[in-house]
């Protein structure tokens, strides 16, 4: 079942959903919308490697004219919204106006884990060059009740590789996978 509007506000008056900056005006009917951060960030190398740390240089995105995004180059980009999910699943998608301009905000990494505290890494694509700003709506934040107990909230697994809280982009961490 997906929170309704009313339902998030009750969840973010218990405590069990935190979004900072909070406004209003960013609740939609069973969403809350989020904003693109100030940073992106890039590989440096043109081959990544599963096995290996793949370093990333981040930058800020100029305020007034923005960033150009090319088609062919993956971009992480952050959400400027701190999250926290206690006893809900949040997803996270991009929003239809979004999609309209041919960026795509995740690859595959849409799904949060109850205990996920966090600003969002996000996996930008594009299908042709478009100009982004920071603080632009760039995804929707949808909740999932959870059936049954958790046994083990994301935000205490002792191998959590994403729970150090930075509002930069956080590159792959697959390397630390044991495979």
């Amino acid at each position: 079942m997906i929170l309704t509007d009313q339902q998030i506000l009750a969840e973010i008056e218990k405590g069990t959903i935190v979004i900072e900056p909070y406004d209003r005006s960013c609740l939609g009917t069973n969403s809350y919308d989020v904003h693109l951060g100030k940073y992106l960030s890039t590989y440096r190398d043109a081959v990544l490697d599963a096995r290996k740390h793949n370093e990333i240089d981040t930058f800020e995105i100029p305020e007034d004219e923005g960033f150009v995004l090319e088609p062919g180059r993956l971009y992480l980009g952050v959400t400027q919204e701190y999250t926290e999910t206690h006893a809900t699943v949040p997803f996270l998608e991009g929003k239809s106006s979004v999609g309209r301009l041919g960026i795509d905000i995740h690859a595959t990494a849409g799904k949060g884990d109850v205990g996920f505290c966090n600003h969002w890494t996000l996996e930008i694509s594009v299908s042709m060059p478009v100009r982004v700003y920071r603080n632009m709506p760039i995804g929707q934040l949808i909740y999932f009740t959870v059936q049954g107990d958790v046994e083990t909230f994301y935000n205490r697994k002792q191998n959590a590789k994403y729970n150090d809280r930075s509002d930069k982009p956080v590159e792959s961490m697959m390397w630390k996978n044991q495979w």
